[in-house]
This record gives C-alpha cells, structure tokens and sequence, in this order.
C-alpha cells in the first residue's frame, strides 16, 4: 500500500492551471509523480507557472479557450498531437458573477459564468473521451474531476452570486449524471467542493484571511495541499472506489452554515441587511 497515492506515469489536464485552485492542484500532481498539462488563456501566465513546476516534475502547458466548444475542441486537437491518452483530467476553469444585487445581472453574465463552469464541464468530458477510453477499466479507471464549490452544496454565499451558485450545484449533479454513464467503461467522475481557498477567484480568504479565520470552525482558510490532496486521492488507487461524489474541503464552513447576519458584523459596508 505504499504506493497508494502515486500518480507515476499517469498523465493529467489542468484547465485554469496556471493559478488558484488548478494550480495548487497540478503541483500535486507533478509532486506525486504525473506528467501535467496545465491549459489557460494566457501564455505568460503558463509558462511562469511551467518554470515552477517543470523545477519539481513534468509539466507542459496549451494555451486555450475552454468557454467554448470550438476553443474545447482546438485544445482537445492539440492535446492528441502530444499524446495517445488521458489518465486525469481536472475541470478546474471557472468564474464568478461577483455578488451583484439582483437587477445588476446581465444576460451576458449570467451566460459566462454558466458556460464556463458547467457547460464546459460536459463538453470537456465529451471531447477528451477518446484519450480517456484508452486502457481504461473498472480494474484501471482513468479519472475525471470536477471542481464545484460549497456555494452549489446548500451554502448560500454571503453575497448572493446567483449565477455562480447555481452553476456550481450544478457542477455536482452533472458529475453524478457522468459518473453513472461512464464509471461502466472504467472512467470514473467525482466532485470537489472547496470553500475558501486564497486566489484571484476568492479574494475575499485572499485578502480577509484572519477575519475569514474568526468563522470557519478550522480557524484558517484553505492551503494549497488541503485542495492537492483531497485531488491526489480521487487521481491515484487510494480513491478508485468513489464514483459520482461529492468530496468538500471546506474546513467546517458549510457544515456550520455561516449566517448572512455574522459576515455583516465583520464587513458591514458590504453586506447589507436592509432586504
């Protein structure tokens, strides 16, 4: 049982790799031994984050539009001119609606935030088929993660992202759909949830971490080998038994269910009670 957790001479695809989540995600990876492809929209950004990694293990990256499916469908091209296979891929790409009153939500928002954190998800899934399939059993499944968050797992985020809460339960519903269909053929789907990890995406454990310390019951926010980890699991042999779940990583936060009214004693300018 040693080599549990080791993702040795597995391949993986990190969408949003170059930052946040995904890529704390792909240095585990390449720390537990994979050869990682992390893909984003802006090359600068990868090949700083490739240098980093590339000083730990193997990591290339694909500069690609994932809020497409012709943009999923270009990566997904360019991905079979490297390799023949796909042992993990990690839907990571993601964004926010940012919290906006009611009437401030557009039509265009409301589409962006929906298209890139669920329905690229499925198309992803559907366009990498072809390299996961290869080799793939219930005695070796490949493995698809997809990352959803506690504001789609019954938390109501303090400020009322309505668009990126609703994509995100769905996140989590499609993986179980996915799960179902695919586990069959060896191709195993699960969720992750995080809750509030520091990045461009949550700037709020960003740049608030010790107030956010003061209401989630593990008194610190999320660290990167928390979310690595939880990813390494459901990648390597130790999670090769989980099909269609729905892991969180949250510290405690969505189990105690933090209150609307005791965020506004900490940022009273920005949420507001008056509804």
């Amino acid at each position: 049982m040693r080599d549990l957790f080791s993702l040795e001479g597995k391949t993986a695809v990190v969408t949003g790799g170059s930052t946040g989540i995904g890529a704390m995600i792909a240095e585990g990876f390449v720390n537990f031994g994979a050869k990682v492809y992390i893909v984003a929209r802006r090359e600068e950004l990868l090949q700083q984050k490739q240098v980093e990694l590339g000083r730990i293990g193997l990591c290339e990256y694909l500069v690609a539009d994932v809020g497409s499916v012709a943009g999923i469908k270009e990566l997904a091209k360019a991905y079979g001119e490297r390799e023949d296979s796909l042992d993990i891929l990690v839907n990571n790409a993601g964004i926010s609606d940012g919290g906006q009153e009611i009437e401030e939500v557009t039509e265009e928002t409301w589409d962006a935030v929906m298209d890139l954190n669920l329905k690229t998800i499925f198309f992803m899934t559907q366009s990498f088929l072809p390299f996961l399939r290869v080799g793939a059993s219930p005695a070796t499944p490949r493995n698809v993660i997809n990352i959803a968050s506690i504001d789609g797992c019954g938390k109501l985020n303090a400020f009322y992202n309505y668009a990126y809460g609703a994509s995100k339960a769905g996140v989590i519903q499609l993986g179980r759909h996915l799960g179902d269909r695919l586990a069959w053929e060896g191709i195993q789907v699960n969720t992750l949830s995080p809750g509030d990890f520091p990045s461009d995406l949550n700037t709020t454990a960003r740049d608030h971490t010790e107030e956010m310390k003061r209401v989630i019951p593990a008194k610190r926010i999320g660290e990167k080998e928390n979310i690595a980890g939880a990813a390494i699991f459901l990648a390597s042999r130790a999670g090769n038994f989980n099909v269609g779940s729905n892991l969180v990583v949250d510290g405690g936060e969505s189990v105690r269910g933090i209150q609307r009214a005791f965020y506004a004693t900490i940022w009273p300018d920005l949420v507001k009670l008056d509804r």
